[in-house]
Formats: structure tokens, C-alpha cells, sequence
């Protein structure tokens, strides 16, 4: 009779002997029964939970084709652990007339297949659950719960009882600093891995640096980005891990944030919270919805190639404009669909020239922007009076009840009797507690715009123009930029393209004040009231327009104009003026 051998040992803490020994002993009982033995087939350190293994296949596929007549082992769950795969294997050996002897339980029947499949099974459920038991201990005294992760080392031990202590490793947290600090510069996770890939850093484990192993996924917080441990929180057990039946591959599954394990370790921070907060921000604002009906929802997050891309709208169908060769700008509906009449083109660097100077010189004219100020104050000051009368009124309240219950001490020191006034007295104290309360919890109104905020604005435009012209600094340049920016129109207006520049009020007020929420905008009633009204930047209360000295200028396809004809329309909510350059 031929015999086929199988040897397999799950664990690298096993020794790699083992599949000796097992062979060995198998050898001396085909030996004994005087069986041929045709070939050997091992697996070495990989588990019986899965038949997804080289030898196992092997041996099956020379089991279909006869090649021996009996498959010798040391126990029924060397071949496998998993109830299906082992009575699928035995199904498929007894289709070819294969039979299965192992030195534990002899030859095999039905009932082995019933009995040890089951307790195999339940041999790695238990196996399972204590193992995470174990790592879970180790977790709640902030130490590792498995798996090596960048930017820290493991501190070795021969105390199995501190097992699991890691530490900062200083070039590799350094790295991880760098990305963050790219990544809100504007870069993409795929050109700061291609950067670090170029610099030769070695990525996690040594490998190379790929888009998602900086990105990953925040909301499963895989990725260098969303690794909560590098701000001194370690989060265990949020993900589990099954093995599809088909591939054998581990798949992850998010678990409930109630089962999640948290522990805090500030002495591995690697980086500040402030920064990483800053990240977070930035990760939202490029976040879609998956579940929305828009289309495809990259659209919107793809990053513009130039500075104006995706702002630019035709005056005459509201299309996009987009480029038509390397540097000529031209109406996309009346190529591509010919539904439009607008032919006009215009050079991407005169309008982006055009657009520049818009932004520097005319889009916060101080003079202007004085005239908003104090129309602003007024409608902020007559909001503060309406609901700043119930404030009036409570400190008049307060006032005359400290006034009362001055007179009454006056008459009890005048011999009048004191129980009389108690009861009345006793109602004063408790409404003056509750004015005082209400008066000290009372918000403080914000301030108000400042006039030379106009002066700071065209500053800070300036110094992001410079910046425009330095590859370090382009990419949040022109992230700032784009954000004042609503929309760019192209009017056709006797033979040349009018640039209309229509920028973000509440973007600009922001930029100007240096702050993502300056305390003014909480007035955002006034400022909703201001420009629904038509009281714009110029500060009139209708519509108006106000020109620049020279004559209505227009910007060709052939360079930018220095003269604009500023055309103040109202908008709505945030939005400012719209200005013709």
C-alpha cells in the first residue's frame, strides 16, 4: 500500500524540529505496517484553522490523482482545526478511495470527523478568547496589546511580567512628525509617501511608504494619521478580525465604541494636540458622503491643478472653465456640447494675474471698507439694544430691591417690628440672588470690526502672492487663496472677456482677523441683515456702484488691467461684493 506523510506545526515559537519528530514517528508506523511511503507534505508555522496552505493542497490535489492510497499523520488536527474544511477533506479523499490513519486515533471514520472537528474548533475558540484576555491585561497597565507600531521600540525584557513596554524611537517619531507637518501644508498622503520613498526612509516594517499607510482610515483609525497612540491614547479592540472562509484572508470588522479599551500613556506623545487637532479639521473638510446621490463624490475633493481650477464660470451658460491646451482657458459647454456661445479664451496666467491684484488692491479698499465698518457697528449696536433690554432691565430690578431692603433695615433700626418684614424681606434676598446670577452669567458682547482691518487683509494677500512664487510654501498659499475666493465669471462684452471676481465674506473676515472664529462673526444676524438689505462694503442702502477713477476697464485675452470698475451687487448671508476687473 503507498502512503502519503503530513506534517504541520501552527506557531514560530514552535521549533521547526517538530515537523521531524512528527515525520519520524509517522515513518516508523508505515514501517510497521509495511506500507510504501510515496512522498512527505509539511506545513511550517501556519494554523490548522484554514486549508489555504501550500502542503495541504499539494497532498489533496496528488490525492485526486491517486497517487497514494493512504494518508498517515500524527493527529487528525494536523490536517485541520476547521469543522468544514476536515469533513470536506475526508469527503473528497473517500471519493478517491483515500483513506486517512492518524497515530491518535487510528483509521478514520464519520465519527472522528463529528468528534474532532468539534473539538478542534472549540480548541481554537478557547484558545482565542484567552489570548485576548491575556492582551487585554496588558492593555489596562498601558502597556503593547500586540504588533510593533512606527515611531516606537519594544523594550526587551527577560521578566515575562513586563512584558510589553514600548518607548519613543527619536528618528522614526521624527518622521512622524514631518508628515503631519506636510500634511497640513497641504500635501497629499501620496506625495509624502512618494517624498520619503525618493529620501530612502524606511516605511513600518521596513517597507515601503504607500498613500493609505499615511492616510489609512480615520474612522477605523488605521494609518499614521489617525494612530491615536502618538497622542498618548492607546485604543485597543477596536477592530476584529475574521478569516474569510473562500481566500483565507483576515478581514477587519469595526467593533462598537462601548467595547473599545482606552487607556492614557502621555509619556508616549509623540505629537501635540494642537496639531493634531489641526489634522482632524483638515481630514473632515476632504471627507464625503458615501450615501449621498450627487454623483461621484470625489468630484469635489479632487485638488485643483491650477489656482483657480474649478472657480471659473462662464458669464453666458454658467458652465466651467477649463483648459483647452496648455495654458489657454475656454468655455467647456461650448466645446464639448456646443450649446454655448461664448468662444472667448483667455491665457491662465492673465487671469490668474488678474485675479491676484483683484484680491491685493480692490476686494477690501480701505475706504470702503471704513464705510462697512460703521454701518456694521450701527446694525450690531441696535441688535444689542433689543436684546440687551431684558439685561437693562434686571440691573434696574436688582437695584431697586438693594434699595429696598435698605429701607427696611432703616425701619427695624427705627423700632419697627422685624417679623413683619420678614416674610417680604426674605422674597427680596432671593430675587436679588437670582438677578445676580442671571447679570454675572449675562455674555459680553464681542468686538466689533476694526477699520484697519482692510490694511491687515492686503497685507496678508501680499505676503501669500510671495509666497506663491516659493515651492515650500505654494500649497498652503494657494489653499488660503482659493478659500476668499466664491467664484471667478467670464463675460464676453464687445469682443473681450469681462473678469467679474466674486469673493467669501465670512472667509475674508476670518483671513483678516487671523482667526478661524473671530468673536465678530457671532453677530452673524447684523451682518445677514446688512447685506440682505443692500448695505454693502460701500455702506449705501440700495444698490450702487462705484467706479475708479480711470474709465471702465476690461481684462483681454492678451494680459491683465490695472484699472477695475468695482461693481458692488448684494448678496446673500456671508457673501460681499462682486467686482468687474
Amino acid at each position: 500500500m503507498k502512503a502519503a506523510l503530513y506534517a504541520r506545526y501552527s506557531s514560530d515559537n514552535q521549533r521547526d524540529a517538530s515537523i521531524e519528530d512528527q515525520l519520524r514517528i509517522c515513518r516508523a508506523r508505515a514501517e510497521r505496517e509495511g506500507w510504501t511511503i510515496i512522498d512527505s507534505y509539511t506545513d511550517r508555522a501556519i494554523s490548522g484553522a484554514s486549508l489555504l496552505r501550500p502542503g495541504v493542497q499539494e497532498l489533496i490535489a496528488d490525492g485526486l490523482k491517486r497517487r497514494f492510497d493512504v494518508i498517515l499523520t500524527e493527529s487528525l488536527d494536523r490536517l485541520s482545526r476547521d469543522q468544514e474544511d476536515i469533513a470536506g477533506l475526508y469527503k473528497r479523499m473517500r471519493f478517491a478511495d483515500v483513506s486517512i490513519v492518524t497515530l491518535s486515533e487510528g483509521e478514520v471514520s464519520e465519527l472522528h470527523i463529528g468528534l474532532k472537528g468539534t473539538m478542534g474548533a472549540l480548541f481554537l475558540k478557547d484558545l482565542a478568547d484567552k489570548t485576548r484576555r491575556g492582551l487585554r491585561g496588558r492593555v489596562e497597565m498601558g502597556r503593547s496589546g500586540g504588533g510593533l507600531c512606527f515611531g516606537y521600540d519594544v523594550v526587551r525584557t527577560a521578566d515575562p511580567d513586563n512584558r510589553g513596554e514600548r518607548e519613543i524611537n527619536p528618528i522614526e517619531a521624527a518622521v512622524v512628525r514631518r508628515i503631519f507637518r506636510d500634511y497640513l501644508a497641504g500635501q497629499s498622503s501620496r506625495t509624502i509617501a512618494m517624498t520619503l520613498n525618493e529620501e530612502g526612509i524606511a516605511g513600518p516594517q521596513g517597507k515601503e511608504w504607500g498613500p493609505s499607510t499615511i492616510h489609512g482610515n480615520p474612522k477605523r483609525g488605521t494609518g499614521i494619521l489617525n494612530n491615536e497612540l502618538y497622542i498618548g491614547r492607546l485604543v485597543w479592540n477596536r477592530l476584529r478580525y475574521m478569516k474569510d472562509p473562500d481566500t483565507g484572508r483576515r478581514v477587519s470588522r469595526p467593533n462598537p465604541e462601548n467595547e473599545w479599551v482606552v487607556h492614557e500613556v502621555p509619556d508616549l506623545r509623540i505629537v501635540d494636540q494642537s496639531v493634531w487637532d489641526e489634522v482632524k479639521a483638515r481630514q473632515a473638510s476632504l471627507a464625503f458622503d458615501t450615501t449621498g446621490d450627487s454623483g461621484n463624490p470625489m468630484n469635489d475633493r479632487r485638488r485643483p491643478k491650477h489656482l483657480l481650477g474649478g472657480l471659473i464660470k462662464c458669464g453666458c451658460c454658467g458652465g466651467g472653465y477649463s483648459l483647452i491646451s496648455k495654458d489657454l482657458l475656454g468655455c467647456s459647454t461650448a466645446r464639448n456640447k456646443g450649446t454655448c456661445s461664448n468662444r472667448m479664451n483667455i491665457r491662465r496666467d492673465a487671469l490668474e494675474a488678474s485675479i491676484l491684484n483683484g484680491l491685493r488692491k480692490h476686494l477690501m479698499e480701505p475706504e470702503l471698507f471704513k464705510e462697512f465698518c460703521a454701518e456694521f457697528t450701527r446694525e450690531v449696536n441696535r441688535l444689542r439694544i433689543e436684546r440687551g433690554a431684558d439685561l437693562v432691565g434686571w440691573q434696574k430690578e436688582f437695584e431697586r430691591a438693594d434699595r429696598e431692603l435698605d429701607k427696611m433695615v432703616d425701619a427695624i433700626l427705627q423700632g419697627y417690628p422685624p417679623l413683619k418684614l420678614k416674610d417680604k424681606a426674605e422674597k427680596l434676598e432671593a430675587r436679588k440672588a437670582e438677578l445676580a446670577e442671571l447679570l454675572a452669567n449675562a455674555d459680553e458682547p464681542p468686538p466689533l470690526l476694526h477699520p484697519n482691518m482692510a490694511h491687515v487683509y492686503q497685507d496678508r494677500v501680499g505676503k501669500l502672492c510671495e509666497n506663491l512664487q516659493r515651492d515650500e510654501d505654494r500649497g498652503p498659499a494657494v489653499e488660503v487663496l482659493r478659500s476668499l475666493i466664491e467664484q471667478v465669471t467670464l463675460m464676453p462684452d464687445n469682443g473681450e472677456l469681462a473678469i467679474i471676481l466674486r469673493g467669501d465674506l465670512g472667509a475674508i473676515l476670518r483671513f483678516a482677523a487671523g482667526k478661524k472664529n473671530p468673536d465678530f462673526l457671532s453677530e452673524a444676524e447684523a451682518l445677514d441683515n446688512l447685506l440682505s438689505q443692500g448695505s454693502l462694503v460701500a455702506g449705501g442702502r440700495n444698490r450702487r456702484s462705484l467706479r475708479s477713477r480711470s474709465q471702465n476697464a476690461k481684462t483681454s485675452a492678451a494680459g491683465p488691467a490695472e484699472d477695475l470698475q468695482l461693481s458692488l451687487v448684494a448678496g446673500a448671508g456671508f457673501e460681499p461684493a462682486t467686482f468687474r476687473l
